[in-house]
């Protein structure tokens, strides 16, 4: 990479506080930047780390102006405009061929759209679709009447079940299970009984799920993720769960039976939503929460049991203040007695006996 800060400002259509003739020669962490280096400030709130980054040169959002000694470019979402400029200075991706490797097995009667590639050890069972420029990785499987839109990248060692329907442009990561049976049992008289799951499950387009991610197909019906959706690694999503339009889910989240999700929805690292409950569009649900209950549109709830944010947090407050407040109450407790001795050694008995 040899470029000068203008050019770079001209690609991501920003705006240059400073020496726009500086040249850039690589990209970098703003806490590894080194002069040279091109690097981002997502948000203000690491704004303050523009006083002791090394980089040369810092994509900022507009309402940081403040130079100190580094230049800058604003532009509107810093985070998106160094991807573009990762994406012309770094390696060129990976590109599979088109075509099937001799080892793949492909089924009867499955369709496989123009500029498939369909790599080692695959296996795509009998009346399977594939749309066009659809990448199958080494050792997938997919399973029977199982539909897939075009331009998708299914990475190794994936498996998506039978009659499922995945949409366009969808990434599947390493080690994910679309389609497994949903936990359902029945049980009587101390032995479970296996409750036939005959659903599926659907993902609309512009999809993207994590590594080792598991989406259980449906009871009845479908389990359902909506277009746009982002799904972290080692996500559990159950049977029936429907999932709105754009929403991200962190890593680590679990997501009982039926319950639905809302659109644009942000669930944190390690929250647990239990099922049949509702979360509006919009609503935010903090790390490690526990939701047990409906969550309105444009909430943001965090703790458990799953509460208004701020309420949680003079919850929390109050709790680590409690050892304190055990200290107070036990030195007012033994004032009180002292007071009571003082009284009974100036009035005897009788002030004891009306104690």
């Amino acid at each position: 990479m040899n470029m000068r800060v203008k050019e770079i400002a001209e690609i991501v259509g920003g705006k240059v506080i400073g020496d726009e003739n500086i040249v850039i020669t690589g990209i970098s962490g703003i806490k590894e930047a080194e002069p040279g280096d091109i690097t981002f400030v997502a948000t203000n709130k690491y704004k303050n780390l523009l006083k002791t980054t090394k980089a040369s040169a810092v994509l900022v959002s507009p309402e940081i102006n403040n130079t100190v000694s580094t230049t800058l470019i604003q532009v509107e979402n810093p985070s998106l405009s160094f991807a573009k400029i990762m994406e012309l200075v770094g390696d060129e991706p990976v590109k599979f061929t088109a075509g099937i490797h001799p080892t793949a097995i492909i089924g009867e009667n499955v369709k496989l759209g123009r500029n498939v590639s369909i790599q080692p050890f695959a296996v795509i069972e009998d009346n399977a679709e594939i749309g066009d420029n659809t990448v199958i990785g080494a050792a997938v499987y997919i399973g029977h009447y199982t539909k897939i839109g075009k331009d998708g990248l299914i990475y190794p060692h994936v498996i998506i079940r039978e009659r499922v329907k995945i949409g366009d442009r969808v990434i599947l990561h390493p080690g994910t299970v679309i389609g497994g049976d949903g936990f359902g049992f029945a049980t009587v008289r101390g032995i479970h009984h296996k409750i036939p799951q005959i659903g599926t499950v659907e993902i609309g387009d512009d999809v993207e799920i994590g590594s080792n991610v598991t989406i259980d197909r449906a009871r009845f019906d479908k389990t359902y993720i909506g277009n746009g959706v982002k799904i972290d690694n080692l996500v559990q999503i159950a049977h029936n769960v429907k999932i709105g339009d754009n929403t991200i889910v962190v890593a680590q989240v679990g997501i009982s039976g039926s319950t639905e999700i809302g659109k644009n929805v942000i669930i944190a690292g390690q929250a647990g939503i239990i099922g049949h409950i509702t979360v509006g569009d919009n609503a935010i649900i903090g790390g490690k929460a526990g939701v047990t209950k409906d969550v309105p549109p444009n909430t943001h709830v965090t703790g458990f049991p799953a509460r208004d944010k701020w309420e949680d947090m003079r919850f929390q407050v109050f709790v680590r203040k409690q050892p304190e407040l055990n200290e107070r109450i036990k030195k007012i407790e033994e004032k009180i007695e002292n007071l009571k001795k003082i009284l009974e050694h100036l009035y005897g008995e009788e002030i004891s006996k009306n104690d």
